[in-house]
This record gives C-alpha cells, structure tokens and sequence, in this order.
C-alpha cells in the first residue's frame, strides 16, 4: 500500500476502541500518523500521550522540545514529513491505568500496521530507536534500555537507540553526560547530513 493511503488507514483504525474505552482515561482512539514514502529519517517511538492524542500532531509536549534539541532541529523541518517520519509502535495514546501511569501500546497496533509502514518507507536511512518497545523492534533483543544507549556506536550511524526524552528521563540523562557530550555531536550531524 502506498504511504498516503497507509496513513489514511491507520488515521481510520478503530481496532482498540474497546481496549482504550476500559481504560482509566476512558477515551476513544486517535491515531497519529505522520510519514511520507520520501522519508530517510524514521522517529519510531513508543506511543503517542495525551497532549498528542489532543493535538493530533506527534511529539507536542516538552519531550518533543527536548527531541527537536538533541537532533538539532527547528519545528519546520522536524515536522516535514517528506524527511522526518514519525512511527510509534502505537499509533495511539493507551491511557492511564487507575494510578494515572502511562500504559504500554497495545501489542496489536505494531502487528497491524509496523511491517507495512515498513515497507512503505524504502529510503530510511537513519532509526532513532527510542525507548525499549522500538528498540526491541529494530533491535531486537530485551536488554534495557540505558544498556542499547550505551552501546550506540554498535548500531550508528543507522540506528541511534535512544533514551525516551520525557522530564522522567532527566536524573538518567545527568548520570550519564556521556549522552550529551559524545553521543548527541554525532547524532545531530548525521541527521544534518540526511536533512540537506
């Protein structure tokens, strides 16, 4: 299927209404879905949240904030998405359970959709893993994730595994400077060499 008729029906998907409904949120599905066949830049994520799942545009929150800065990238560019496709392992926000935590994507929405967005992206040139859902994906594996940070030369300049950049993340991000002070200086010129 072709990019644009792909994102029209995973934009249409309704396969976890229940799911989602029986959640603490209570809330219906929304998903978002932002790439194009051109891209050579794959964000694959965990699962959108819930000032996503209001936008309807992915990564409009502080942790959005925090990963245009560690690519290096102005609003426009990150959110063109002829370069820059972004692929959750769920295209959804999942909800909250009663103790207002983020649950995990639904297993289903990546056996669904991943393969064919997949296949509809033939030009990715560089992964940035984030978080353990799409690192096991693209990866493969169950090592945790600070783990598959810390090995990063292993996968570059392909993948980048990367830590979720959530304000949960800001006490690991000071433990290990060596994120910002060797691993962010590569990333950023890989994604400018790919983004000219």
């Amino acid at each position: 299927m072709q990019a644009a008729k792909l994102c029209e029906a995973i934009t249409d998907c309704r396969i976890c209404s229940d799911r989602f409904a029986a959640t603490h949120t209570g809330h219906q599905p929304r998903p978002v879905a932002w790439f194009d066949a051109s891209a050579r830049i794959l964000i694959a994520g965990q699962a959108p949240g819930l000032r996503v799942h209001e936008s309807g545009k992915p990564f409009t929150d502080p942790s959005g904030d925090r990963l245009r800065d560690w690519l290096g990238l102005d609003e426009a560019a990150f959110y063109d998405r002829r370069r820059v496709a972004i692929v959750p392992m769920g295209f959804c926000f999942p909800g909250y359970n009663a103790q207002k935590s983020d649950l995990p994507p639904p297993p289903i929405c990546a056996k669904t959709w991943r393969d064919q967005v997949m296949q509809s992206l033939p030009n990715i040139a560089l992964t940035l893993a984030i978080g353990a859902p799409a690192q096991a994906f693209h990866l493969g594996g169950k090592a945790p994730v600070g783990q598959r940070v810390a090995a990063w030369r292993d996968h570059a300049p392909r993948v980048f595994p990367l830590p979720h950049p959530s304000w949960r993340n800001t006490g690991w991000l000071k433990r290990n400077p060596w994120f910002e002070a060797e691993l962010l200086p590569v990333l950023r010129g890989r994604v400018k060499e790919l983004m000219t």
